[in-house]
């Protein structure tokens, strides 16, 4: 008897950024992670939004840096290897390398590649005796530092300036916090900043400004489905929405659909809703007791917090049980 054999078509491998959009618009209610809003352009976007007039984060907490410090980093000891999660453009980086007593290593950790490089070009000029070890990666997950800080003595710093921990849900940022303790390693310290929880209005023109740059950044997302998926969302029957969640203390992000119609992606037909959204991002804002017990929770202890005036951002330094 003869045998019919089947040619079995070539299994298509699918790249991170498709299982994340399949996975998370397949479904309802449809969200993404933030992280994939940092493609070149959702980062020179991102930059723009830390220097408007709303965006109280970026200035409240540099000025913190500035005034403090040498109080932030008091006992760290010469020769840091300093770790930070979430570099981008790693603007506020130089007030803590200034303040450190020379400081061995700057490892950022970032998804974006094109803002390491530029990061890593401005401190190279500025730090000609700073060894430099970027690390491509998305530090929101199972991370591990290059093998070459093995070797390094010096004092662990890490360093997670900015409201990050805010994007993740409670449980998963203290799931992060654990996962940075174990990387970092006992005795080392962290550096955190944190948003508060103020009045709405403040935190919705933050995330919602009136040039229209964070509505730029989140559509952003959809131009880069439609340049790296092939999709074909039509920008202009999406609109950018903040909302507060008074029960979740935190901002939401979302993009509306101002009109019925169905979306091609990878290969999909996905159908919208007026008025369906996909939920693109989070922002937790934590009072400092919610914050300590969070930090606790992880295993860290609580050593200083600092906060702004009015308590408009804190920046706490933590340190690993030895």
């Amino acid at each position: 008897m003869d045998l019919e054999l089947l040619e079995l078509a070539d299994t298509v491998e699918l790249s991170p950024l498709a299982e994340a959009a399949l996975e998370g618009l397949t479904k309802r209610p449809r969200q993404m992670s933030p992280k994939w809003f940092y493609d070149e352009r959702g980062s020179q976007l991102f930059e723009q939004i830390t220097d408007l007039p709303e965006y109280y984060l970026t200035r409240t907490e540099i000025a913190l840096y500035e005034d403090h410090a040498l109080d932030m980093v008091d006992g760290i000891g010469a020769g840091a290897v300093v770790v930070e999660f979430g570099s981008g453009s790693s603007r506020k980086t130089p007030l803590l390398l200034d303040a450190l007593d020379r400081p061995a290593v700057y490892a950022p950790i970032d998804i974006s590649l094109s803002a390491l490089r530029e990061a890593c070009d401005r401190l190279m000029d500025r730090y000609p005796r700073l060894s430099l070890m970027p690390l491509q990666a998305d530090f929101t997950g199972g991370v591990e530092l290059p093998h070459t800080l093995d070797s390094e003595a010096g004092p662990r710093l890490g360093f997670f300036p900015g409201s990050t921990l805010g994007n993740f849900h409670p449980a998963q940022a203290q799931i992060f916090l654990q996962r940075v303790l174990k990387l970092l390693g006992p005795g080392a310290s962290l550096l955190i900043g944190v948003d508060t929880v103020k009045d709405v209005g403040t935190l919705l023109r933050a995330y919602d400004d009136a040039a229209g740059v964070t509505a730029a950044f989140n559509l952003n997302l959809l131009s880069r489905l439609n340049n790296e998926l092939d999709a074909d969302f039509d920008l202009l029957s999406f609109a950018h929405e903040a909302r507060w969640n008074a029960e979740l203390s935190r901002i939401e992000m979302h993009l509306v659909s101002t009109r019925r119609q169905e979306v091609q992606l990878c290969g999909e037909r996905i159908p919208f809703l007026n008025g369906e959204s996909i939920h693109t991002e989070c922002s937790y804002k934590y009072a400092p007791a919610a914050a300590q017990a969070l930090f606790e929770r992880a295993g860290w202890v609580l050593e200083r917090s600092w906060l702004a005036p009015e308590d408009a951002f804190a920046v706490y330094r933590l340190r690993a049980p030895a």
